[in-house]
């Protein structure tokens, strides 16, 4: 568990500058902090892209309902059937 002051300068870091990276990348930057700190922050990092994942797939796969909804709505129209009259059109 990270102590409160720790909380807040990962609060302030991410509020400016917030990235996926992997935990290899992550813990490159960790590097010189204490072991619980590290293995908390490689946590909260697994479960963020885990969420950030799951996120993105349920945004996408709306997307592609609303889209295969919308192509029923936009089925062509039969083609109207020609009229039996010779009249002459008017111009």
């Amino acid at each position: 568990m990270l102590s409160p002051a720790e909380q807040q300068q990962v609060s302030q870091v991410l509020e400016h500058d917030a990235e996926v990276m992997s935990n290899t990348q992550l813990a490159e930057l960790l590097v010189g902090q204490p072991k619980d700190v590290q293995a908390e922050i490689l946590r909260i990092n697994t479960n963020a892209r885990h969420r950030s994942l799951e996120f993105a797939l349920l945004v996408s796969m709306l997307a592609a309902l609303i889209g295969l909804a919308n192509s029923f709505r936009m089925m062509r129209l039969p083609d109207p059937e020609p009229s039996d009259s010779d009249g002459v059109a008017l111009a």
